[in-house]
């Protein structure tokens, strides 16, 4: 059997290794995992090839809403977990998430918990999987709990694109009408002004400004193109500084129109969130906090985590929320009500729905509302160009006459 020099690291962190016998590689790293060893390296007969760390890439929300959609039909079908676990793993078809789902079973099959397992992987399953995961295990409903997470997930999937929808529709129309006005600027007004001085026209002055803004991108096209490449990568890493996300973040909630859909959108996936928490079992200080974590906005998420101190210092959830000023009067009122009644759940999922109905009747209103603005800004800017490059030839040719 060959001979497997490897390296690795135990849960506590210290850096290990050895020489292992096993048919193959694959079953040489399986066992060291089994043994909650991080395996880095393994060398086999001086060739030696790097092991990719699990849950190191991004599953997409799709492909894991059909897997625990799957996994729950599973689980409510009698299956064992593990065999579960092997069916799901051989039919995936997408191979970094194909490699997570055979690792957990590798632990689960090894005796730790299925939460436990999943936690190892967070680009997979974050946190709010985990903990409704853990919270089935405990309360012996892990079918209902993934069917209630295949159901958040897709309905998480569908706010993203709703926010992609918002967003992109109107950034995609004011490119393409910056793009057309740059090259008519920068090539055609050239020809234009070239005609003009050779025949000595006079010129008005909206005829000037736009040859003055011509002849100025002609000067510093490369210029002007690093300058917006460098304000992008600047604004990048602008937003990835605790108070630039909280700055730009405060700015796009104050946008007219966009503003508001995106605080429906962070509502509705605020109440969304901790009503599919709740209802499974998790302590609301836990809840709340996971909740904050997948706002999706930093004055969301500080509004939350305020909310979180207040309720563990014993006070209810709908005061505090009512004292950010971040959530609409409605739903704070509609917390309370539902904190009284002790049906904190059902009412979270009621104004879930009422604002997911919200968000889709105001992005619907927002593409309306855009298509005539685009189309009526982009008209102005052009026709404002071709009416300064006309009047010159007005003058021309009533000289002419």
């Amino acid at each position: 059997m060959p001979q497997f020099i490897w390296k690795g690291r135990t849960r506590q962190g210290a850096v290990t290794g050895g020489v292992l016998v096993s048919d193959t590689k694959d079953l040489a790293i399986a066992d060291l995992r089994r043994r909650q060893i991080e395996v880095t390296s393994v060398k086999e007969k001086g060739k030696e090839f790097a092991v990719p760390k699990l849950g190191a890439g991004k599953v997409p929300a799709k492909r894991l809403a059909i897997f625990t959609r799957q996994f729950s039909v599973m689980i409510d079908a009698g299956l064992p977990l593990v065999q579960c676990l092997e069916i799901l793993g051989n039919q995936q078809d997408h191979k970094p998430f194909q490699k997570i789902i055979l690792a957990v079973r590798q632990d689960v099959e090894a005796g730790s918990s299925l939460a436990d397992s999943l936690r190892k992987h967070p680009k997979a399953f974050d946190d709010l999987y985990v903990n409704m995961v853990a919270a089935g295990e405990a309360g012996g409903i892990l079918d209902t709990i993934l069917r209630r997470l295949s159901s958040y997930i897709e309905k998480a999937v569908k706010l993203k694109s709703q926010v992609k929808t918002a967003l992109i529709y109107p950034v995609a129309v004011l490119s393409v009408a910056a793009i057309v006005v740059f090259i008519i600027l920068w090539k055609v007004i050239p020809t234009f002004a070239a005609l003009f001085a050779a025949l000595g026209a006079q010129l008005p002055l909206p005829t000037r400004v736009v040859i003055a803004l011509s002849e100025f991108i002609g000067r510093y096209f490369p210029f002007i193109i690093a300058f917006w490449i460098a304000m992008g990568y600047a604004l990048r890493r602008y937003y990835r500084t605790y108070k630039g996300r909280r700055v730009i973040d405060r700015i796009m909630l104050r946008l007219p129109i966009l503003g508001d859909i995106l605080r429906k959108i962070a509502v509705a996936r605020f109440c969304r969130t901790l009503a599919t928490l709740t209802s499974s079992g998790v302590p609301i200080l836990d809840g709340l906090e996971i909740t904050a974590r997948t706002a999706g906005n930093a004055i969301i998420e500080d509004a939350i985590m305020a909310v979180r101190k207040s309720v563990e210092a014993g006070r209810t959830i709908a005061d505090p929320l009512a004292e950010t000023k971040v959530f609409p009067p409605m739903v704070v009122q509609m917390i309370g009500v539902g904190e009284q009644t002790g049906a904190l759940d059902a009412m979270l999922n009621k104004i879930a729905e009422f604002y997911e109905d919200e968000v889709d009747n105001a992005v619907a209103g927002l593409m309306k509302l855009m298509e005539p603005v685009m189309i009526a800004i982009l008209g102005l800017v052009i026709g404002t160009i071709v009416v300064a490059m006309y009047l010159p030839m007005f003058d021309l040719i009533t000289k002419i006459g």
